[in-house]
């Protein structure tokens, strides 16, 4: 057993830009990129206000690149790592941190995916799912029992992701293509299901390069999926049962798929999400699209944030991590019409590495860590790697906390109460709406502008919702929304002024093959 104690706090230096990383997400140079970004954030300063950043330092002498986390019954940190370890750690969530690291397993791979579940630890990893037991008690794992290696892996972007036991006990994994483009290797581009008594069940195909797996509030399961092929950006997508995601590179391991039927067509290239849904009937569009670099350019692990409050206004939201840009991003999600859609929201920058995952704390803490690596790929945080902490300082910052959509129109819902004659001026509010080519190529620009016009904005009783009225909601389009001009009772500006809904469905108006 090795177990180590460092108090002393690391300082990380928060640099400009890094080449490095892990995934190969994102190809693109970064020209511009600073530009681009401080554009659309430059909010680190004032979102320090609300939630601060703190660090958990991490001794030299542990080979620390966070790939993964969960809480153990005890209270302590698990992480599971890039090289294979897994440290159980003790101490994290104190202020200030003083962490204590214990090892509790090696040997592994690419460890993707904890969950803990019946005294044991199970770990998505490159090649399997396994259970890790320690049987006689002396804090490290001695008995690995794989439970599904029901897929084929032969090189370095045929990641596996993992999530937690879900209420029947199984794990969700989404597995990545081979070289990013093809499906050379079984299931490669398929969501999949591994069973407590360790049966594979495929769930849907069409992924190309997922970066996480979670449920939502609903407790229906989701991935992140990365720009590229058939994919003009980042989207989070629902691993519907019998689904088509997108990418068509997987359609060839629908024979071993028992009891899933293959799509009678494939989709066509340079086309729109708007026609091919209607082309393809099992075609599941995404949930909700983040807009390249507005709104992260490398997406990773999310969780969903259910602290009862303990970190501020956002319960039952999603929180993603981004490698890119090192930021954290939030999502909600609702179901119209049979089909899930929502929007993300910018929430804190200024980490200080590429973020592959992130966990709550029982204290309602923000777990979030990662990794850079020389395989040139793009990073804005300089740190090698990091394990940090999103504190809630128990101010609640003035923030679009959620929209929904209406028949004819949209509902904002915000953390306090706004100016009312502000909020109800429809000039107040600016919005375009823009898609992305559906194609073969990698990723896409925004496509097929149109400017919605805003008619009327109804104040609520106590200013915390507007429900704006709109001519020209589109759908299959993202909704640009600009809120600059909007303030709160005490005049106080939006923290974050931006926000992008994505439009599946429009109640009362389902969509006709």
């Amino acid at each position: 057993m090795v177990s180590i104690s460092f108090k002393n706090k690391l300082s990380f230096v928060f640099g400009a830009f890094l080449k490095g990383g892990l995934l190969g997400f994102i190809a693109f140079p970064l020209a511009g990129f600073a530009e681009d970004l401080g554009a659309m954030w430059g909010t680190g300063e004032a979102e320090a206000e609300y939630y601060r950043i703190v660090d958990v330092p991490i001794p030299p002498e542990v080979p620390m690149h966070p790939g993964s986390f969960d809480i153990l019954p005890d209270g302590r940190l698990a992480v599971g790592t890039r090289r294979g370890d897994v440290y159980f750690i003790s101490g994290a969530f104190e202020n200030p941190p003083n962490p204590s690291y214990q090892l509790f397993a090696s040997g592994q791979d690419e460890i993707f995916g904890l969950s803990w579940k019946d005294d044991a630890l199970t770990i998505t990893q490159f090649g399997e799912v396994t259970r890790l037991t320690d049987t006689n008690g002396d804090g490290m794992a001695d008995r690995f029992d794989t439970l599904s290696n029901n897929w084929g892996y032969a090189e370095g972007h045929e990641f596996a992701f993992g999530s937690k036991h879900d209420p029947q006990g199984n794990i969700w994994v989404a597995l990545g293509l081979s070289g990013s483009y093809h499906s050379r290797n079984l299931f490669r581009g398929w969501a999949v299901k591994v069973t407590e008594d360790g049966r594979m069940i495929p769930i849907c195909s069409g992924l190309r390069s997922p970066g996480g797996v979670a449920a939502n509030r609903e407790g229906v399961m989701f991935c992140i999926e990365s720009q590229g092929p058939w994919n003009g950006s980042c989207s989070l997508k629902h691993l519907k049962p019998g689904g088509f995601l997108g990418h068509p590179a997987s359609y060839n391991w629908y024979p071993f798929a028992d009891g899933i039927k293959a799509p009678a067509l494939e989709p066509n290239s340079n086309s729109r999400i708007l026609v091919e849904k209607k082309r393809v009937k099992e075609f599941v569009p995404p949930a909700v699209i983040f807009p390249y670099i507005k709104m992260g350019r490398s997406i990773s692990g999310f969780r969903l944030n259910q602290t009862g409050g303990k970190f501020g206004p956002f319960d039952d939201q999603l929180f993603f991590g981004d490698y890119t840009l090192s930021i954290i991003m939030r999502a909600t999600t609702e179901k119209i019409n049979g089909v899930w859609q929502g929007a993300c929201y910018p929430f804190r920058e200024g980490l200080s590495t590429g973020i592959m995952n992130v966990e709550f704390t029982p204290r309602g803490q923000l777990i979030a860590g990662g990794f850079t690596t020389n395989r040139q790929w793009p990073v804005r945080g300089e740190a090698p790697f990091a394990i940090q902490r999103l504190d809630w300082t128990g101010k609640v910052p003035f923030e679009l906390k959620e929209i929904n959509i209406r028949p004819d129109g949209f509902l904002l819902n915000f953390t306090r109460a706004v100016d009312r004659k502000v909020a109800g001026n429809p000039q107040s509010y600016a919005m375009t709406t823009y898609t992305h080519n559906f194609s073969a190529g990698y990723g896409s620009p925004e496509v097929d502008h149109t400017v919605p016009s805003v008619t009327q904005a109804e104040v609520s009783p106590d200013g915390l919702q507007v429900r704006l009225k709109v001519d020209g909601i589109q759908e299959s389009h993202i909704h640009d929304f600009d809120l600059a001009k909007l303030r709160d009772s005490r005049q106080q500006p939006l923290l974050h002024t931006k926000a992008y809904y994505t439009v599946n469905e429009i109640p009362g108006l389902a969509s006709k093959p």
